[in-house]
């Protein structure tokens, strides 16, 4: 059975950091990209970054770039979302997904339950 587990969510201050993980089980880790979702309140769900099985990173969302970066440790089956410079309209529950392929296709096969991430002061 394919499981995502989310965690590191947290309340930040603005300018803030935090590393998401997403642990993984029950798939061929190594042969799927990632990918990383959000959803803010009263909006729909967004693509925000994939990270291939040769670790090349694929940005959905323009806002992120040069914040948020995303690696993969395939002895762990876990993938992290390193989010510096932390903004309010980053507030969002984070989502990581399995591609179907192994290169960022957009394409999501399953869903983890996700992590609320709240930016305030």
């Amino acid at each position: 059975q394919v499981r995502l587990v989310e965690s590191g969510g947290g309340l930040v201050q603005p300018g803030g950091s935090l590393r998401l993980s997403c642990a993984t089980s029950g798939f061929p880790f190594n042969y799927y990209a990632i990918n990383w979702f959000r959803q803010a309140p009263g909006q729909d769900r967004e693509g925000v970054i994939c990270i291939s099985t040769n670790d090349d990173t694929t940005y959905y969302t323009d806002s992120v770039k040069g914040r948020f970066t995303i690696s993969r440790d395939n002895a762990k089956n876990t993938v992290y979302l390193q989010m510096n410079s932390l903004k309010p309209e980053d507030t969002a529950i984070y989502y990581c997904a399995t591609d179907p392929y192994f290169y960022c296709s957009g394409s999501v096969h399953d869903w983890g339950q996700g992590t609320q991430v709240t930016v305030s002061s």
